[in-house]
């Protein structure tokens, strides 16, 4: 709908600004993904070696995503503001109001990106695990290589 009215390249900015804020907290998720890993269980290890391909994936976004959305959003929300899409995000929003007949939109940017970023990090965290379970050569530590073959 936005492109019918010239607006597009307005929400492309705003995708590319929260992108942006999604990218800096990532860093944020190592240690909590390592807390994670120590409070496995024989009976999750066994869950993950013997599941899907996604399976070390899935025990990760059961067991940390509260923490791992408690520790990105600040990050998030600040980021937001740093990169200018709450300013962009507004002014789209301006913009859009004023077109007749359109239905109203409201959403909340912080935890919408949020969102995207623990979404985007379980996608490449399972698509690393994949990757880990059929190919050898990704197997790049001795754990790595002594849970799944080397």
């Amino acid at each position: 709908m936005l492109k019918k009215f010239g607006l597009s390249a307005l929400a492309d900015d705003v995708e590319l600004r929260l992108n942006r804020a999604a990218e800096a907290a990532a860093p944020k998720t190592k240690e909590l993904i390592w807390k994670a890993i120590s409070s496995m269980t024989l009976d999750d290890v066994m869950a993950i070696y013997k599941g899907p391909d996604d399976a070390a994936t899935q025990y990760f976004k059961k067991v940390a995503t509260n923490d791992l959305a408690a520790t990105v959003k600040p990050v998030v929300d600040s980021s937001l503001a740093e990169v200018g899409a709450i300013s962009t995000y507004d002014q789209l929003m301006g913009q859009y109001k004023a077109l007749p007949f359109v239905p109203d939109v409201k959403a909340n940017l912080s935890q919408h990106t949020t969102d995207l970023a623990l979404k985007g990090l379980f996608h490449y965290l399972a698509a690393e695990e994949a990757e880990i379970r059929k190919n050898p050569a990704k197997r790049t530590t001795e754990i790595l290589s002594k849970v799944f073959g080397g």
